[in-house]
């Protein structure tokens, strides 16, 4: 109910609503062109990557004229997939192993192939090697707390020589917004706060910068499952 002593609410004007959306379609627009201008230069360096190593007569462009993305991201997949499939067998295993023996014996390139290949086994691997659970922890200070990943219970010599009388739980502290980097840590178990949130929706709250919680409509009850 209004009164006569009431002030006019003033509709927004013509440049205001041509504001609104256009920010509204920069909104839609930024994320799906981002993705495409991500997908396609990706493409672009696979393929100048691949395609100069690969035999002009089984090069398409030879034969249609142009080039076409994409083709060297195909081979790739093609010659990984047949790796891989070559590596599980038995000569692919005794190949390798001959040349993991070779690499050991020089002493720079196997401190960069061993390097390298944790890395691999750790991003691709399909193992254990995983996140169990998104947690809280206090850190870097008490009263200052944080979004952590629990990878493991600290094992061997960390464990053995850690200051502590219970549990030692090792969990990775990523930063924003690149949750890739981050700090590995050591806390005690009862200092480490298990959340209902994924791991999913965790590493999305830290690419945010805390803008994007789980449960959208409610911050404090957990996702729903789709």
């Amino acid at each position: 109910m209004t009164t006569p002593f009431d002030p006019e609410r003033r509709k927004p004007g013509m440049f205001a609503r041509l504001r609104a959306s256009f920010l509204t379609g920069i909104v839609v627009i930024a994320p799906v062109s981002l993705t495409i201008w991500l997908i396609w230069s990706i493409m672009g360096w696979v393929d100048g990557f691949v395609l100069p190593l690969v035999p002009s007569r089984f090069n398409p462009e030879q034969y249609i004229g142009i080039n076409l993305r994409g083709v060297g991201v195909i081979i790739f997949l093609l010659f990984t997939i047949f790796v891989g499939w070559v590596a599980k067998g038995l000569i692919g295993r005794s190949l390798i192993r001959f040349a993991e023996s070779l690499v050991e014996r020089m002493p720079v390139v196997r401190s960069i192939y061993s390097g390298v290949k944790q890395i691999a086994e750790t991003i691709f691997a399909q193992s254990e090697r995983n996140f169990e659970k998104a947690c809280l922890i206090q850190y870097p200070r008490k009263g200052i707390w944080a979004i952590g990943f629990i990878s493991t219970d600290a094992r061997g010599e960390v464990a053995h020589k850690a200051e502590t009388m219970g549990r030692l739980m090792s969990v990775f502290v990523p930063t924003t917004p690149n949750p890739t980097s981050g700090f590995l840590l050591f806390f005690p178990a009862e200092d480490v706060i298990e959340l209902d949130m994924s791991i999913e929706d965790a590493a999305k709250l830290v690419i945010s910068a805390g803008l994007v919680y789980p449960n959208a409509k409610d911050p404090t009850q957990p996702a729903k499952a789709a």
